[in-house]
């Protein structure tokens, strides 16, 4: 696996990989990750069409996901007693 690009972002750790013919394009925050994984055959442009992507609105439901997540878990913790 091969980082192409670690991109910044203020709430967000966001890492471009390639690895086994495809993009992964993996995000984080906190215990957290989403992992979009794109055939590098469909991307023409290489990793900079991919990095275009990542513009604010997918970002924005990114963050919404991770919150989506979070209370996922903690619904589930509760109705376990935890």
């Amino acid at each position: 696996m091969r980082v192409v690009a670690d991109i910044p972002h203020p709430e967000i750790k966001i890492t471009l990989l390639a690895w086994n013919g495809k993009y992964l394009i993996k995000l984080e925050l906190g215990p957290f990750e989403q992992t979009y994984k794109v055939n590098e055959l469909d991307v023409t442009g290489g990793d900079e069409e991919v990095k275009k992507w990542l513009d604010e609105e997918f970002l924005q439901q990114s963050i919404e996901l991770f919150l989506t997540m979070r209370n996922n878990l903690h619904q589930a913790r509760r109705r376990h007693d935890y």
